[in-house]
């Protein structure tokens, strides 16, 4: 397994804990195989023992050899977006096409549910829903409770008059207010950037550029029918892979000793991106989304790329596992002197 992250929000009290200044988060929960009542207390607590530094990350889930397992409770399996995958449904059946539809309809469903509950977890004093989820369970008829004092200490309505319960309160509530920032990963998919939009999500695309500026455009206008009034590019993030060396050569050489197995093993396998075994190496630069070179050239990539989309993030996926952490580290450094202060002059949005 190249990506083992188990319990995220464990791991990032861990890093909270050994850091000042640092945000900590993940990106992120799928949560069409969540339970949103647990991420919404660890993304809580984690704000708060973090002292606010904390972000949350959400997405829909797109690897079906844990996406199917972890979220059978609910009916949810892994989804590539057939509206943004139309080349590969073109190579499908019609049976396998409809069946790949109907599993993106109801992940996207459960997702759209249970990051709707977290949202309500965290800013109402409690909670009630009728839907895939009941809450009380079951709903119409509450749950017999006898401990008097849930209706003198709990929140307004929980308990009714016949030592029901009603509702249910989810504790404690982010110290950041309305929540920390909330990350959600898109690729392929514009509904999920048309959803983000009015709620003041943060679309992160794993996408090449043509297609992460198509969406940050949509971004804008799906914001302001809620009043929500960005910049092109504000409140949106991008996300590359990538290497910096002294010269060309040793940027190709990271990509051979770090990238090129995963893209091979992995990334290939589930996602459109092609492997040619004959040209690994520029297969992976081919993709469209490393960046990979000089320090000049990764500046001058970087500033052609936010010249299309000036994103307000940019997320930086090195293969940690892999890559040494003297190297990783250096890669930060490179990038922070090299190529941030270049897209900061581009993300100016106040006077844009």
């Amino acid at each position: 397994g190249y990506e083992v992250g188990p319990n995220p929000g464990l791991l990032n009290a861990h890093w909270a804990a050994i850091t000042q200044r640092v945000r900590v988060g993940q990106l992120g929960y799928t949560m069409s195989a969540q339970n949103p009542f647990r991420v919404a207390e660890d993304v809580a607590i984690l704000d708060h023992l973090s002292q606010g530094r904390s972000f949350c990350g959400f997405s829909r889930g797109y690897q079906a050899r844990w996406t199917n397992i972890l979220g059978q409770h609910l009916g949810a399996k892994a989804t590539l977006s057939p509206s943004g995958t139309p080349d590969q449904m073109a190579q499908l059946d019609e049976a396998t096409q409809a069946t790949r539809v109907a599993d993106d309809q109801i992940n996207r469903e459960i997702f759209e549910e249970n990051v709707e509950l977290v949202q309500q977890a965290w800013t109402q004093d409690s909670v009630e829903w009728k839907g895939r989820w009941q809450v009380p369970f079951p709903y119409d008829d509450g749950i017999g409770w006898t401990m008097t004092a849930t209706r003198e200490m709990g929140a307004r309505g929980e308990m009714d008059g016949n030592g029901r319960i009603r509702r249910v309160s989810v504790v404690p509530k982010p110290l950041t207010q309305p929540h920390p920032p909330v990350f959600v990963a898109s690729n392929a998919s514009k509904e999920t950037v048309q959803y983000c939009g009015p709620r003041g999500f943060i679309p992160t695309y794993f996408s090449k550029i043509e297609r992460a500026a198509e969406f940050g455009r949509a971004y804008v206008d799906a914001a302001a029918t809620a009043g929500r009034r960005y910049a092109f590019g504000q409140n949106q993030a991008l996300v590359r892979w990538g290497h910096i060396a002294d010269t060309t050569e040793q940027a190709r050489q990271a990509v051979a000793d770090y990238d090129a197995d995963i893209f091979r093993d992995l990334y290939a396998g589930t996602t459109p991106m092609r492997f040619d075994p004959e040209n690994p190496v520029d297969s992976v630069i081919n993709s469209g989304i490393w960046v990979v070179g000089t320090p000049e050239q990764v500046r001058d990539e970087y500033i052609a790329l936010w010249s299309q989309l000036p994103a307000e993030y940019v997320v930086l996926i090195y293969h940690y596992a892999q890559v040494p952490r003297d190297e990783v580290i250096r890669q930060l450094e490179l990038f922070m002197r090299h190529v941030k202060p270049s897209l900061d002059e581009l993300t100016d949005y106040e006077n844009s």
